[in-house]
């Protein structure tokens, strides 16, 4: 038959052991998800006043808020009683084992991390890296997501865009274009110099300030060839390219400028007949 009353005393005595602890366990751990709360929106505040992106400031917030609420349940654990010792050293284990099966996503991880914060690049610039040649599309944490100028999607592992070389074609505000034309030798090179600056005047995609630049390159082999430097924005560098080659065509033709192409002179010997 139970009894009551020793009953009653046992629950009593556990009640009083460890009512205070959980008591007091219950209201660390409110407090504490409250605290840690109000810290990470402070964090947030602090990193968009960074101006840090917003993919790493997500990411950070939601690994500090998870690193700190683990901590605090850890502690809640520890304050009732519970043995954390062994507990941290598996989750320790299990994270080495976990870390060393995925060696290549976290080295990925941590590329896009550093370029998040660096920013080297950023969404809208035109890249060149790992063979190939592209608009930023898309930074995510393990990888950076190009479109090529014919429209191809390319999916580039962070972990090899931050640790390999990288060109980035619009970090400055103004691009170099140079172009090479070739003209006879027989044509005036004043004359040509002449026609080439008002071909250049007439774009108004090309600035005036830094002051473009016609020089003779070089005596060729079939060419004197005229060297043109101008200066355009990083958007207006393709379309002032093509442009450029064919205003200079239409114009060598009415100005009867000639465009040499290497030519070779056959002659032809007669061989004597054998008797």
């Amino acid at each position: 038959m139970i009894n009551v009353e020793q009953l009653t005393q046992t629950a009593t005595e556990l009640l009083m052991s460890y009512g205070p602890k959980l008591l007091l366990a219950f209201l660390t751990l409110i407090v504490g998800f409250w605290i840690i709360t109000r810290v990470i929106a402070m964090g947030d505040g602090m990193l968009e006043r960074s101006h840090v992106e917003a993919t790493l400031r997500k990411f950070l917030v939601n690994l500090g808020g998870m690193l700190l609420k683990a901590l605090v349940i850890i502690s809640v654990a520890s304050m009732v009683g519970v043995e954390t010792t062994s507990f941290i050293a598996m989750l320790g284990a299990a994270g080495l084992a976990v870390g060393l099966a995925l060696q290549g996503s976290l080295a990925n991880f941590a590329g896009g991390v550093l370029i998040l914060f660096f920013k080297p690049i950023k969404v809208g610039d035109l890249i060149e890296a790992q063979g190939y040649l592209g608009i930023v599309k898309e930074i995510q944490i393990f990888v950076t997501i190009l479109t090529t100028l014919d429209n191809q999607r390319i999916i580039i592992p962070n972990g090899l865009l931050s640790n390999g070389c990288l060109t980035n074609l619009n970090a400055e505000p103004h691009r170099r274009v140079d172009m090479v034309f070739g003209i006879s030798y027989g044509d005036d090179v004043l004359q040509v110099k002449r026609i080439l600056q008002d071909v250049i005047a007439l774009d108004s995609r090309i600035l005036a300030e830094p002051a473009s630049e016609v020089y003779v390159k070089e005596h060729a082999e079939s060419s004197i060839n005229m060297l043109v430097r101008v200066w355009v924005k990083p958007e207006d560098y393709w379309g002032v390219y093509f442009h450029m080659h064919e205003q200079v065509k239409l114009t060598f033709d009415r100005e009867g400028i000639s465009i040499p192409f290497p030519q070779r002179d056959v002659h032809m010997i007669p061989v004597p007949k054998t008797a």
